[in-house]
């Protein structure tokens, strides 16, 4: 009976605790968990059904996947909302407070791009290239640039409005943007990371784009990978 129960409990999953008082642990407790925080990214420009959530984590199975977004409405992090009709879809989306670590997930981004190991030819899903764009952007530069652009990735479409020395994300489509670019999120990262020479028909993996020239080119300027760290 006793080997029963130490089996059941050795089984059981367990909850992270560090049993200190500094914030920094209890949010490791909410979000130290493998793919917690990558989630939580997704859902950043808005709310995603299951399977896009899956899509967008590659090597993430569905088991996973399920008890990270139960731990995270758990901790008040995640919500379940059903979308009106016509689509009546059950989706998760960010609590308002889970959405205030925005600010902490684009500065750990800027953060880990400086080490050496940083890959940038890895899988990158679209949200993870917008949220690259407030997180590299130089502001400085931006604060001189007022402009609407559009992304137009394979499923998804976002809005990106620079103003005051930031940049605005949000998903959508914009009937008349300055600016509007199409392709993956390599074709993204060789155009503005990469600094390949823009392209209207995208030519040389690069993103197509349609507007002024001149203004796109000032776009792309905004950015830049961080230098490494020796």
């Amino acid at each position: 009976m006793q080997s029963e129960k130490i089996t059941k409990a050795a089984s059981a999953p367990r909850e992270r605790r560090y049993d200190d008082a500094c914030g920094t642990a209890l949010a490791l407790e909410f979000i130290g968990e493998r793919w917690s925080l990558l989630i939580m990214r997704e859902l950043v420009f808005g709310p995603r059904r299951f399977g896009e959530l899956r899509a967008n984590l590659p090597g993430i199975s569905a088991n996973v996947l399920k008890q990270r977004l139960e731990s995270l409405e758990d901790a008040g992090i995640v919500r379940r909302i059903r979308l009106p009709s016509p689509a009546n879809v059950q989706v998760y989306d960010l609590t308002a407070w889970g959405r205030e670590a925005s600010p902490l997930m684009r500065a750990m981004g800027r953060w880990a791009a400086r080490s050496p190991r940083h890959d940038p030819r890895l899988f990158m899903s679209a949200a993870s290239a917008m949220m690259s764009l407030q997180a590299l952007v130089e502001s400085t530069r931006a604060a001189e640039l007022s402009v609407s652009v559009a992304f137009h990735f394979p499923g998804e479409d976002f809005i990106a409005t620079v103003t005051g020395g930031e940049i605005l994300v949000n998903r959508g489509v914009m009937d008349a943007p300055d600016l509007a670019f199409t392709g993956d999120t390599m074709a993204m990262r060789r155009t503005i990371y990469g600094k390949a020479p823009l392209a209207r028909d995208g030519a040389g993996g690069t993103l197509a784009f349609a507007g002024e020239a001149d203004l796109a080119q000032s776009f792309v300027d905004l950015f830049a990978l961080p230098t490494k760290t020796a």
